[in-house]
């Protein structure tokens, strides 16, 4: 028994010749950190914290008899931890010399004292989220610790990245697949500010998520501390709710308003954490928060003038066309039955691909920039649109000169770019219902299926002369979409990129009941594999319509650069993810881009490794393709691999 009484337990840290004479080391028993010296035959164990700046002293050194913390010089007996010539010192703990080595007495581990970190991560998952991306760091171990103790409870799953950009990207993602939040976890200033770029993607895209992220201590937080920076300045307009969570703040009341508006405004949520904050201990913890009775129906049905306007209209046409934008990603069966009964095309916007089969008979695939021609014909030979969630971007393409319904679940969006002749405000799924109970009765429209698909005829056969194009600089991109869709699973989730392999995925790839992912409104560079991973985290739930599904990604050689070092994280926790990567050498789109504007083509070139071999190094699969023969076998070898796999395909990047 120690003097308190207490039973201690004794543990070998050491054997006797590990830490020769004169010197010090650290060492870690249990949860407790120890500085272990050797000086003049004696053995002392102290806590490695100095008491003052918080110095490791198992990183100093013994000076004239004393070991001094190499953070700020002060010096402290190596065996009894007294300061000479102070009343302060460092906690000791006793140690035994045995035939076998170094051995220190522990006092028996305390159970665990539920902190305010606890109660809010509880909070957390209460609410549903059950992934988290991110980089545990010095500033945020308090919230680090409470998501361990969460997931060590089978509540969640932590995925350590390598960039916190990378964590925004996948939480991004994972909230444009499911329409429910994930979370990311960063430290106090560049960690903070590297989720910047992600959470604006999930922000202009309306997707959920929630940023975790530490803070220096409340005691120097102000006057600018080592990594401080101003995080409600910085994050600004990104995180539609920001809030510094502090000693006397209720705390289940910030995590649970922090979900709420994450789901309810399918944007950024945002909690700031100074160091000490999340650590505190609670005597008499509150309970954890949830959802019941904290989010209502979002089930808005249109006002009545405003859906006999639409039917109205619908009523004098007789070639409508229906245009579906991200939007409307959760609502597409009764979408789909409304065009069947109005015999009207759907026809999306490039960020809703995938939403309608491409071999449905009605479907007109992607209008715009990444699109068919298909699409922009429908639309030209329409007389009226009937738009569902789609904001009428500049790069959609879609027309002002048509006579157009507009429905939205976002008053702002409705008329955001222009007037339009009926918008209507409404959740999607319940505007097409009332639209199909209205018009029930309605045989009006013209069938328009024939020429669908007379229209798709023309544009297959453009797709096989142009895969059949080759300059010797490379494989062309519709063979190679061609291949891929021969080869994925019909209900992947792709996740693509920006560039050239973006447009050309657009135009050539076919969708079945595929899930695709991109960077829609703020098209950054880099989003593919990092949304993968978001992806991937998805189909390991238990939700029946994401687990087990196939996730592929799809970039160039110069989005993948931007996260190449994640294939690390993907082989860290087997994420069977298989990437195919576009190597042109090139920033293919940029080159373009200055051509069209008469400039110089300058400083778009790329010096690229090896990816297939990178890939390789990693632990992942990497196949090399140069002779499109070999297209077929490599994606189904790099399918069919359990683990992560990259297919490099060596492209021309004029053949897009």
């Amino acid at each position: 028994m120690n003097e308190n009484n207490k039973t201690l337990v004794w543990h070998k840290v050491l054997s006797k010749d590990e830490v020769p004479e004169g010197r010090v080391t650290s060492v870690t028993c249990k949860k407790q950190t120890l500085c272990m010296s050797h000086h003049e035959g004696e053995y002392g164990a102290l806590d490695n914290k100095c008491p003052h700046q918080g110095g490791p002293l198992g990183e100093g050194s013994i000076e004239n008899g004393l070991l001094r913390c190499p953070w700020h010089g002060w010096d402290y007996d190596p065996i009894t931890g007294k300061a000479p010539g102070f009343d302060d010192g460092v906690q000791t703990f006793p140690v035994e010399i045995r035939d076998d080595g170094i051995y220190v007495g522990l006092t028996e581990e305390q159970t665990h004292v539920t902190t305010v970190g606890d109660v809010m991560m509880e909070t957390l998952t209460n609410w549903g989220v059950k992934q988290v991306f991110g980089m545990v760091g010095h500033s945020n171990l308090g919230v680090a610790d409470a998501l361990r103790i969460q997931e060590q409870a089978g509540r969640l799953t932590y995925y350590g990245i390598r960039h916190e950009g990378a964590a925004a990207f996948a939480c991004s993602a994972y909230g444009k697949l499911t329409g429910r939040p994930a979370a990311c976890l960063a430290i106090a200033g560049p960690g903070a500010t590297n989720l910047l770029t992600g959470l604006w993607d999930a922000n202009v895209d309306r997707a959920p998520v929630i940023a975790l992220t530490g803070q220096v201590d409340t005691q120097v937080l102000g006057p600018g501390a080592f990594q401080e920076i101003d995080q409600v300045g910085a994050f600004g307009k990104v995180a539609q709710w920001s809030q510094t969570v502090m000693h006397d703040s209720r705390h289940t009341e910030l995590m649970n308003l922090a979900c709420k508006s994450a789901i309810l405004t399918r944007s950024v949520s945002h909690l700031i954490f100074p160091d000490e904050v999340p650590k505190r201990e609670l005597s008499d913890p509150p309970p954890a928060g949830t959802p019941e009775g904290r989010l209502p129906s979002r089930n808005i049905a249109p006002a009545n003038e405003a859906l006999q306007a639409a039917i109205d209209l619908l009523h004098a046409k007789k070639r409508p066309v229906i245009v579906v934008g991200h939007g409307a990603r959760f609502q597409m069966e009764g979408v789909i039955a409304l065009a069947e009964h109005l015999n009207a095309p759907v026809i999306t916007t490039f960020k809703a691909k995938g939403q309608i089969a491409d071999s449905h008979p009605l479907a007109g695939g992607v209008l715009g920039r990444s699109g068919t021609p298909i699409a922009s014909w429908l639309m030209n030979e329409s007389d009226c649109l009937l738009v569902f969630g789609a904001s009428f971007s500049n790069h959609t393409g879609i027309t002002p000169k048509r006579p157009t319904i507009q429905v939205d679940y976002d008053l702002m969006t409705l008329s955001k770019f222009h007037a339009i002749d009926v918008p209507v405000w409404g959740e999607i799924g319940v505007t097409a219902q009332a639209l199909s109970d209205a018009l029930a009765d309605y045989t009006g429209t013209e069938n328009q299926r024939d020429e669908v698909a007379e229209r798709w005829a023309i544009w297959r056969e453009e797709k096989q002369r142009r895969s059949q194009d080759d300059r010797g600089k490379g494989i062309n991109a519709a063979i190679l979409f061609e291949r891929l869709g021969q080869t994925v699973d019909p209900d992947a989730i792709i996740a693509v990129d920006v560039g050239n392999n973006t447009y050309s995925f657009g135009r050539y790839f076919e969708c079945q009941s595929h899930s695709v992912l991109m960077s829609g409104y703020l098209g950054s560079i880099g989003f593919s594999f990092p949304a993968a991973m978001g992806a991937w985290a998805a189909t390991q739930e238990e939700d029946p319509y994401f687990k087990g599904r196939q996730v592929v990604s799809v970039s160039g050689d110069g989005g993948f650069g931007q996260y190449l070092a994640e294939i690390n994280t993907a082989v860290k926790y087997g994420m069977n993810i298989t990437h195919v990567l576009m190597n042109n050498g090139e920033l293919g789109k940029i080159s373009k881009e200055q051509r069209a504007g008469n400039w110089e083509v300058w400083q778009t070139s790329l010096h690229n490794p090896n990816f297939a071999e990178y890939a390789e190094l990693c632990g992942a699969m990497g196949i090399r393709v140069t002779d499109p023969a070999d297209l077929g076998s490599a994606l189904e070898k790099a399918l069919q691999h359990p683990g992560p796999a990259l297919v490099e395909v060596m492209t021309d990047v004029e053949l897009v």
